[in-house]
């Protein structure tokens, strides 16, 4: 059991949701009202992937992951070396996409991603996540997500195009941005994702991120969601790991403590450039049962 603040047996002796059980229907219906002009903009990096090219590497990922893969079990070429056509002028495309979606691809990760000692969010046994999956707290119990999406463009308020890799944003910055109701999605921008552009080496020298105390602000504001376009919702350093022990943790603070859900590496440069801080914020994730996580495209509705 944790012993600092936190959520536990807040919702339920059984509950595997987390901080989503603010969404209410009253809720929700409140977050629609902040849409204004109707604009649909997607918050996702595309998924490349290929087998023979290096399409997969024009994404920003973190090393050592493995990058999507993408097949075609038929195709055009197979009917123009002469595979019959499924009915008279009918062809069809088939084709398979796999991806391990934790630092890779704009993804949601579920309760049962991280923990600390035997016991995932809310006390369940950590020895419920098996090989074939977590049967406790997996992404399957997320449902679909609308709240009111609270951006915090913390470079655009340091008049910065993105944030120094070293940065570790204070809770005292979020708060000069914005101030979240319960059950909103903070979104976090970074400007991070930009500089892959312009050097890989670079993006991997470390990421800025939340600091500890920025996480506990969140969850002290009963936050539904944290969504950030850097990879790990925390800053990491040139080995691609947060430098924060286990109690400052931000995964062990947000996904463990207070089951609040994660979603990371979103895209934000065009979101930003609207300059728009309050909006309709929708994912859904697969509902793959006992998954750590999700592939996910969130919408922000203006």
């Amino acid at each position: 059991m944790v012993h600092e603040p936190n959520n536990w047996g807040r919702f339920g002796p059984d509950d595997q949701r987390g901080t989503l059980n603010l969404l209410t229907p009253a809720v929700v219906l409140d977050a629609l009202r902040s849409a204004t002009t109707g604009e649909v903009l997607s918050l996702a990096m595309p998924i490349k992937g290929a087998t023979s090219s290096p399409a997969p590497t024009t994404v920003p990922h973190l090393p050592g992951r493995p990058l999507p893969q993408h097949f075609m079990s038929v195709d055009g070429g197979d009917y123009a070396a002469g595979a019959r056509a499924i009915g008279e002028g009918l062809y069809v495309a088939d084709d398979a996409l796999i991806v391990s979606h934790h630092g890779t691809t704009t993804h949601m990760d579920a309760l049962c991603h991280m923990w600390s000692g035997d016991e995932l969010y809310n006390g369940h046994p950590a020895a419920r996540v098996r090989s074939y999956g977590a049967t406790r707290c997996g992404i399957e119990q997320v449902g679909g997500v609308v709240a009111r999406g609270v951006l915090f463009d913390v470079p655009r308020r340091l008049g910065l195009d993105h944030l120094p890799a070293d940065f570790r944003i204070p809770a005292e910055l979020l708060a000069e941005i914005a101030t979240p109701r319960p059950g909103d999605a903070a979104v976090i921008r970074t400007g991070w994702p930009a500089v892959w552009g312009r050097s890989r080496e670079e993006y991997w020298s470390g990421q800025p991120g939340l600091s500890a105390e920025a996480g506990r602000w969140l969850a002290a504001h009963d936050v539904s969601v944290v969504a950030s376009d850097n990879a790990a919702i925390g800053g990491l350093d040139a080995r691609g790991l947060a430098d924060e022990g286990l109690a400052d943790d931000l995964h062990l603070i947000l996904l463990h403590r207070h089951g609040v859900h994660l979603i990371e590496m979103l895209w934000l440069e065009e979101l930003g450039e609207r300059g728009c801080t309050e909006f309709v914020f929708v994912v859904a994730p697969l509902r793959i049962e006992g998954g750590t996580g999700s592939p996910v495209t969130p919408l922000a509705i203006l």
